[in-house]
């Protein structure tokens, strides 16, 4: 082993002890209690050597945030390959709420200290342009255009050189079990996964076709983000188990319809059945009522003439 290669594993040795040092005391004391001093004493360094590896205590944050997102993401990995879109967004759904439930100051690291850590986490290049917390907008946007563009491209691949229609590939998600490079950014991929199965959902007439999936998935991702922040800042909440208030929320969100069945169907369905359902019951009343409006003159049938008093 060389001197230049020696250097360079000693340097990320200690790149991994200040944030191994740094993740414990964020676990166990919360973020506010984080400085270099702390970090530097706990590995037994100056503080002169962290800066040496981070600028502030804001890129340890950072670079907390983003491990955090790799760990989501590695979570993700396996339910994506849930063929039906729905039933794929609810094993995300749970995944996501019990990752914040099980890691909660890395959760609120990343989602409740400092919008530009979020940015970080969902994107270093758009939080290094200046945008800060809207930074994650413009990833999910992009991330949105990037599951369109895949959803078409696996809808063309269907329909052969001679213009008939092949046989469809059934759509698991596996394109996106990971990222495709070793840098690419996890909170990106994490949310691709998302994109992708609202995509599908919208493809088969499942979702509005005029509302942007960016738009879905940012309603989508705010109602798991509030019950994991109400989970971990409100000691009354829940009140029932955490499961259920969980399974309400996805079920409102994608239970209400069977798997393949378009947006609409199932209430005029019912609409259907209400109406045969009320037609004998109208036609009666029809019948009652034209019975009472028809004149004598229109059944042939006589009135009974009163009888006339008899004369004094």
């Amino acid at each position: 082993m060389g001197i230049v290669e020696r250097k360079s594993r000693q340097k990320q040795a200690l790149r991994e002890r200040i944030l191994d040092a740094a993740r414990r005391i964020v676990m166990r004391e919360g973020f506010a209690a984080l400085s270099m001093r702390k970090i530097a004493d706990a590995i037994e360094y100056s503080p002169a050597t962290l800066y040496l590896h981070f600028a502030s205590r804001d890129e340890i944050a950072q670079a907390l945030c983003a491990e955090g997102y790799a760990q989501l993401l590695a979570t993700f990995v396996p339910l994506a390959q849930i063929a039906d879109p729905a039933e794929r967004l609810k094993a995300l759904g749970r995944a996501y709420v019990a990752f914040g439930v099980a890691h909660p100051e890395t959760y609120r690291l990343i989602f409740m200290e400092d919008p530009s850590y979020t940015g970080a986490a969902l994107g270093g290049a758009a939080a290094a342009a200046g945008k800060g917390a809207g930074g994650a907008v413009a990833v999910v946007a992009d991330a949105s255009a990037d599951a369109a563009n895949e959803t078409a491209e696996t809808a063309a691949a269907g329909v052969s050189a001679t213009g008939t229609t092949a046989a469809a590939p059934t759509v698991s998600g596996k394109a996106d079990l990971a990222p495709a490079k070793a840098d690419d950014d996890p909170g990106d991929a994490a949310l691709h996964i998302m994109l992708r199965a609202l995509e599908e959902l919208k493809a088969a007439g499942r979702l509005s076709a005029s509302m942007d999936v960016a738009v879905w998935a940012e309603a989508f991702w705010a109602t798991l983000h509030g019950i994991v922040a109400l989970n971990l800042t409100c000691p009354v909440f829940p009140s029932a188990p955490l499961d259920t208030v969980v399974g309400v929320a996805l079920d409102t969100w994608l239970g209400m319809q069977p798997a393949g069945q378009p947006q609409g169907a199932a209430k005029s369905t019912r609409a259907g059945k209400k109406k045969s359902a009320e037609a004998p019951a109208e036609l009666h009343a029809e019948a009652h009522s034209k019975a009472h409006a028809e004149s004598p003159a229109e059944t042939g049938v006589k009135p009974a003439t009163k009888p006339k008093a008899a004369s004094a």
